[in-house]
């Protein structure tokens, strides 16, 4: 194995040689002592099964095999070298000293619908299209292509339709945010959701390519906020830059957010529409502000990731052990998730007398996607978000992480010194910074570090992030407050 290229709770990815050609690799290794349930063991198969059936097909990532051994899992994947979707677009823009056009957009958009059209021709639903999942396989512009990539929450779709809550907040649909477990009470059956999804997460980032944001971003980073933005729909299209944008894109953008799935185009019906077919003819520049959101957009993600990094890396198995016999002492019917009942059951094995208001209260606070259960993901992410594991040392041990002369205050030197292996320009990291700094005193302090980490920035974030440990510790804004203070006060 090479250079760690991620690292989490639940899997590292290295760089890895294949000695016989010298070819180099992405090899995600997943520990079997990590998969804790049987529905976990039944998400790394699925993704191994979806890689192979995905193979060879343009501008998705290929599998090269998958192996096991007695306590690790092996998945060996083509290796992409050149960044995500907005590193992408703001690379080829600056190289080419050409202003960000509706072109560009329309050339991204394509290609990210080609893929959800494959995938759907294949039987298979992504279902968590987000930036981060599409990466440019080298550095090389004359021969990079964008590759789809992490299918860990995709799935077969043999059109009985799907009910499982995933994905990443801010590009899911409101069909997959609202069915939940007891909303439907008076229904004969539960409702299901279809590839539908990925029409709506396409249509998320077109917007975003477009403007620099997403539809249903939202100051306060909240995921309830975020999901009451989806449900509630209607995105602007009345500020800059929209009223300069083609008509023909935002009637395409609209039919993709379209709130009733039934009413969505399908991914064919998207790449016939005018704006894709006759779309790359607008060559009139988009305002320099689009640019300059995507920027920092994207540079306050990968700090974000960055310091998770340290905060994941920093937490010892023994530590996870504890949460994790926890998790399966309340799952007394080991179905994989907390019900409320287990959750009222197990408080009071641990000592804990709540009212069933308080209890309500908990499940819904701990509950992130709203499915009436509580996840080990969300369950992890719940004790790990204000525990002593996380809160101190850690949050402290990523702050010092940037704070390389242990002043008090990240600098802007120290801050171009640590985003060095992100390769992020001075103009990005000033951008970041200001960003962070709430004073505006040319210094990132501590108590300005500790907000920047606990807002929840969900534009990235998935519950397969949580669980690989690239998110979850200290994001999600979950009242977690009562399992803090009722579990984990003794560890």
């Amino acid at each position: 194995m090479g250079k760690r290229l991620g690292s989490g709770q639940f899997g590292t990815t290295y760089v890895c040689i294949e000695r016989a050609t010298g070819q180099a690799y992405a090899c995600k290794c997943i520990p079997k002592s990590k998969l804790v349930t049987e529905g976990d063991v039944e998400d790394v198969r699925r993704e191994v099964a979806i890689l192979y059936h995905v193979q060879n097909q343009p501008n998705i990532v290929n599998i090269k095999d998958a192996y096991e051994d007695k306590e690790h899992v092996y998945i060996v994947m083509e290796l992409c070298t050149g960044g995500e979707l907005y590193d992408t677009i703001i690379k080829r823009i600056e190289a080419r000293g050409v202003p960000y056009s509706e072109k560009d957009a329309a050339e991204m958009a394509k290609v990210i619908v080609r893929v959800v059209e494959r995938c759907h021709s294949l039987g298979v639903v992504h279902r968590d299209l987000k930036p981060e999942n599409f990466l440019l396989s080298n550095n090389d512009e004359a021969t990079a292509e964008l590759k789809a990539t992490d299918f860990g929450l995709s799935c077969f779709y043999k059109g009985e339709g799907m009910s499982r809550h995933c994905g990443s907040p801010m590009y899911m649909a409101p069909e997959v945010i609202k069915w939940r477990p007891g909303a439907f009470i008076m229904a004969k059956r539960p409702p299901k959701y279809g590839p539908e999804v990925d029409i709506w997460s396409a249509g998320v980032l077109i917007y975003a390519l477009l403007c620099g944001f997403p539809p249903f971003y939202h100051r306060s980073h909240s995921t309830k906020e975020i999901f009451k933005a989806v449900l509630r729909g209607n995105p602007t299209f009345a500020i800059p830059p929209w009223p300069s944008i083609s008509d023909h894109a935002k009637e395409l953008v609209k039919w993709m957010l379209n709130p009733d799935p039934s009413k969505r185009p399908t991914a064919h019906q998207v790449l016939c529409h005018p704006w894709l077919s006759e779309g790359l003819t607008y060559l009139e520049p988009l305002p320099p502000v689009v640019l300059t959101r995507l920027k920092q957009f994207t540079s306050m993600v990968k700090m974000k990731r960055m310091a998770m990094k340290v905060i994941a890396e920093s937490l010892r198995e023994e530590e996870i052990r504890g949460l994790r016999e926890m998790f399966q002492a309340m799952d007394t019917d080991r179905s994989g998730t907390i019900t409320v009942e287990e959750l009222r059951t197990g408080l009071r094995k641990f000592g804990a007398q709540l009212s069933d208001t308080e209890i309500n209260k908990l499940m819904e606070e701990t509950d992130i996607d709203q499915s009436g259960e509580i996840e080990y993901g969300e369950f992890l992410a719940a004790t790990m978000h204000l525990s002593k594991i996380d809160q101190q040392e850690n949050l402290l041990r990523a702050f010092e992480f940037f704070d390389r002369d242990g002043s008090g205050s990240i600098t802007l030197d120290e801050m171009l010194k640590a985003c060095e292996e992100l390769k992020m320009s001075r103009e990005e990291v000033e951008s970041m910074m200001r960003e962070v700094d709430e004073n505006q005193d040319g210094t990132i302090d501590y108590n300005e570090f500790v907000a920047m980490m606990r807002k929840t920035q969900t534009h990235g974030l998935s519950r397969r992030d949580i669980l690989d440990g690239h998110a979850g510790l200290t994001e999600m804004e979950i009242g977690s407050q009562s399992f803090r203070d009722l579990m984990l006060t003794d560890m």
